[in-house]
């Protein structure tokens, strides 16, 4: 304990992580301001009462995300979901349309030209769910009451204004996002998500006080465990690594030798990290948002009926999506031909393996390898919040027995942590590990490096 302290005193003399430190609570602040800044026109008290009876689903999902701005009809109700949406297209067009594809390979100047892309989509994105939102909020009724306030706005006008702010708002908190990377300390865009999920967690912890009275403690107890164990499960799964050592050949120029060091390919069990889950996730929420958007169609009342969201067929069904998924976007992020031919042009070699092919053919085996368990992992994080609420933990604290928002805070964390720890070691000081380093999450940085 005397340890950790000493470390966040040191923490706090550094006087550059100090201002980064404090900007960043300073933007993260505003971002959970905003979240309770209604938009005009609404009705909160008939919105809080249609909120209620709205719990899990596409609903739950976006409120998730978003800490209950959402549920608010805030002005940051989107969230930055649609900036990630936007970049997610458009690294997927970058794996199979040409002219993404030149762009990534351009260097600095592809990058920039990306992001301009990537901002106008999300305006575009924005905007189109603004739209669904506000179209949501006016046929919104709980016990003779509407979402929106008539007549002093409503229809095409109310429709427009709506999906502006929110449209707004979703680019305010692109804005913040990308201060705090640049001036804070952290990546903005994850803890912007990471802000919001965490602040639903002392709701959850109210709601399942509340149920000790309903059951016996021993059970809560238990419970309680199952959730440390489970996040300690996650941390060692999200730092597993298999390493693949790669040595150097010794160059020799005038009287200086270079090269001969050894180094290694990181390989870790989540390459693809959180980005199946969101994938499967995404489709598999088309069927609330038909219900949702579509009521009274014959297509709704089916998919009401055999598609819930605590359904068992429906956790099959996710769960082998995530499969694919994982295997998809690893194939996506990590191309084994690329890692080996940068390994042939620089020299570089894996022991006992010959260049070229063989290379690429071994390094695809032990991709193959690491991704099957770590598959079936991520499916079964993905799950497990489903389980936890049949069992009868209470509906907020089981999202955070796995899924996506516990991916989110792990890795959220463990590289904050590691960004504070780099600036901790630069100044002589001791990190928060014994080892003095928190191992994991640098695969692609690593990868980086050998394909340099």
């Amino acid at each position: 304990m005397s340890k950790l302290t000493d470390t966040l005193r040191n923490v706090w003399k550094i006087e550059e992580l100090r201002k980064r430190i404090l900007f960043t609570a300073v933007m993260l602040l505003i971002v959970r301001v905003g979240s309770f800044v209604t938009v005009p026109g609404i009705n909160l008290d008939a919105l809080k009462s249609a909120a209620a009876s709205r719990t899990g689903g596409l609903f739950g999902l976006l409120d998730m995300f978003t800490g209950g701005a959402y549920a608010n009809a805030a002005i940051f109700a989107l969230g930055i979901m649609p900036y990630i949406s936007a970049s997610i297209i458009l690294q997927l067009l970058g794996a199979v349309v040409p002219y993404f594809q030149k762009l990534q390979q351009e260097g600095e100047e592809g990058r920039k030209q990306i992001n301009t892309y990537t901002r106008y989509f999300t305006v575009l994105l924005a905007f189109a769910q603004g739209i669904a939102i506000a179209i949501s909020l006016q046929s919104t009724d709980a016990g003779g009451g509407t979402a929106v306030v008539a007549p002093v706005i409503g229809g095409m006008a109310f429709t427009i204004m709506a999906a502006t702010i929110f449209t707004a708002g979703t680019m305010f908190l692109m804005w913040i996002g990308e201060q705090i990377t640049e001036k804070g300390i952290g990546n903005g865009i994850s803890l912007i998500i990471f802000i919001g999920i965490i602040a639903r967690f002392p709701q959850a912890i109210i709601e399942e006080y509340q149920l000790v009275a309903t059951r016996n403690v021993i059970v809560e107890l238990i419970i309680i465990a199952g959730l440390i164990a489970i996040i300690a499960m996650v941390v060692m799964f999200t730092q597993a690594v298999r390493k693949i050592p790669v040595q150097y050949a010794k160059r020799i120029a005038g009287n200086k030798a270079y090269g001969g060091q050894t180094s290694f390919i990181p390989i870790t069990l989540t390459t693809a990290n959180v980005m199946p889950i969101i994938f499967a996730s995404s489709i598999m929420f088309i069927p609330n948002s038909i219900t949702q958007y579509f009521p009274d169609t014959s297509l709704s009342l089916f998919l009401q009926r055999n598609f819930k969201h605590d359904d068992p067929l429906y956790s099959i069904v996710l769960a082998v999506m995530i499969i694919f998924f994982t295997f998809f976007y690893t194939a996506i992020v990590f191309n084994p031909r690329d890692v080996a031919e940068n390994m042939r042009k620089n020299g570089g070699f894996v022991p006992g393996v010959r260049p070229g092919k063989p290379t690429e053919e071994y390094i695809d085996n032990i991709l193959t390898k690491v991704t099957v368990p770590g598959s079936l992992f991520l499916a079964l994080i993905a799950i497990l919040p489903v389980f936890a609420s049949n069992l009868g933990v209470g509906a907020h604290f089981s999202s955070f027995f796995g899924g996506t928002s516990l991916l989110i805070i792990v890795g959220v964390a463990l590289d904050t942590l590691k960004q504070i720890e780099s600036y901790l070691l630069m100044r002589h000081y001791d990190g928060f590990m014994k080892s003095g380093k928190l191992r994991g999450r640098l695969g692609r940085q690593q990868i980086g490096t050998v394909q340099q």
